[in-house]
């Protein structure tokens, strides 16, 4: 039996209707899925708690997709199935987002449970290297593409996230933790005719928090006025890749999927 620990987000939702296995979908009370219904909701309090509740259940293995927000802990709360695991709870909640989700893996691990990736269950998550657009980028994208590996991994040790708006050798824009549709939507005329770089920050947990484009994407990347995207080869999935890539020909954007450093 599987578990998808679903957050916000897309891609919660986009796995789950392509599963052909049984599953449960659970999802942190604080934080909760936004386009699925969990069959159990959970507090980090209850950790302990929930992985009695998978076991129950036949779960041996879990799934870890979609963005979930820190929570605000009440040490008041913990139950007595998880005040032994207290300790890495807490160690997490002082890390980066990175080393918070490399503890969680941990603790599910030693609790038995194998921790697979989205895109272990769903491979083509993930599409191929190349221009998958009619219009190509121009000469000059590869040089801010370069930028764009530079930029990634200064947000990483800043603990920021995984994508950013460049022009010409300038960065416009830089995700926070509001996302990346909330860069989008933020942009001014300063960005036309840029790019979107996205990328997992180097180094990371690649088991969760990848990050993912999707047709919304694309239609707040059009409307900003960007010349297309540029994300990471096997590092950024792209759900419903035919309508994204119809929606970039339709604007006359492109998408390079890149392998880093090229």
């Amino acid at each position: 039996m599987l578990a998808l620990i679903a957050g916000r987000g897309s891609l919660p939702k986009a796995v789950s209707e392509r599963l052909t296995e049984p599953f449960v979908v659970c999802g942190l009370a604080h934080s909760p899925p936004d386009e699925l219904t969990a069959d159990q909701l959970f507090r980090i309090e209850k950790l302990g708690g929930l992985l009695l509740w998978l076991r129950e259940r036949g779960v041996t293995r879990v799934c870890l997709c979609g963005a979930i927000d820190r929570p605000d802990l009440s040490p008041r709360r913990f139950d007595l199935a998880t005040l032994p695991l207290l300790p890495r709870v807490l160690r997490a909640l002082r890390r980066g987002d990175d080393g918070a989700l490399r503890i969680a893996i941990d603790i599910l691990e030693d609790a038995g449970f194998d921790v697979l990736a989205a895109h272990d269950l769903l491979p083509d998550l993930f599409p191929p290297v190349g221009v998958l657009t009619r219009v190509s980028p121009p000469p000059d994208a590869a040089m801010t593409a370069r930028l764009g590996d530079r930029v990634s991994g200064e947000q990483a040790r800043r603990d920021l996230g995984q994508a950013c708006v460049l022009s010409g050798d300038r960065v416009i824009a830089r995700e926070t933790q509001a996302g990346t549709d909330a860069m989008l939507s933020a942009l001014g005329p300063e960005a036309r005719g840029g790019l979107l770089f996205k990328a997992p920050k180097p180094g990371q947990e690649r088991r969760a928090d990848l990050p993912v484009i999707g047709p919304q994407s694309a239609t707040r990347a059009v409307s900003a006025g960007l010349a297309g995207l540029v994300i990471e080869a096997q590092g950024v999935m792209v759900l419903d890749q035919a309508e994204v890539i119809d929606r970039l020909d339709a604007a006359g954007l492109y998408l390079w999927v890149r392998e880093r450093g090229a």
